[in-house]
């Protein structure tokens, strides 16, 4: 796997050197659908860091703590036996493609938070995954209506490839913060850049602002 990390990186932060899909035109969400560099597909190209985890449901879990009042250790039945809810959202990769009216189910953050009640100086979320990927962003990013945990996509179970059995989907930033395979949700009062982050990408990481590159 090192070897294939490496080999992405030194991508990466050769495209962001060349500012690669840049347009250097910033659009508005609230006016165009597809942020700009973009093109739409109609299939879910799979992307990852050369490790899928097989995580069965059995074995899933996910913790959320940090700076909590109470922290939470939820095992997938407990996951689904808490309010679940239906939403439909765009999707926006930094590789450039979007994927529209996409359907899922989930939970939604807010309800998760609810559940650990964040601390006041709660400012920040780390996303940790079973394949060592972690990724940031603030709180008020991760407490939206739109975000949630998801473990459904199109009406079925969200494969292996994508992230399953859950991942979390945060629609208005590009891909690589909705982290696949997620096992914890750290709230901490500091900002902690994830591995992408650390290795030539914006730390914001919003699509109508082409925050691709840390630049």
């Amino acid at each position: 796997m090192s070897g294939i990390k490496s080999k992405l990186i030194d991508t990466k932060q050769a495209w962001a050197k060349a500012g690669r899909l840049l347009t250097g035109k910033p659009g508005d969400p609230e006016t165009d659908r597809l942020p700009p560099g973009q093109r739409l597909v109609k299939d879910w190209p799979v992307l990852d860091l050369g490790i899928q985890p097989d995580i069965s449901p059995q074995k899933f879990f996910l913790d959320i703590d940090g700076a909590v009042e109470q922290s939470a250790h939820l095992k997938l039945g407990d996951l689904m036996a808490l309010p679940q809810a239906d939403s439909v959202s765009d999707m926006h990769c930094v590789t450039a493609w979007s994927r529209y009216d996409n359907q899922w189910q989930g939970v939604a953050a807010r309800m998760l938070l609810d559940l650990v009640r964040p601390l006041p100086s709660a400012r920040h979320v780390t996303f940790h995954a079973h394949d060592g990927y972690t990724t940031n962003v603030r709180l008020d990013q991760f407490d939206q209506p739109d975000v949630f945990l998801v473990h459904a996509w199109e009406g079925k179970p969200i494969e292996r490839v994508h992230g399953g059995p859950v991942r979390v989907l945060i629609p208005r930033l590009y891909l690589w913060k909705s982290a696949k395979w997620v096992n914890r949700i750290e709230i901490t009062t500091v900002d902690r850049p994830g591995f992408w982050e650390r290795n030539g990408y914006n730390n914001n990481a919003d699509p109508w602002l082409e925050e691709r590159y840390d630049v």
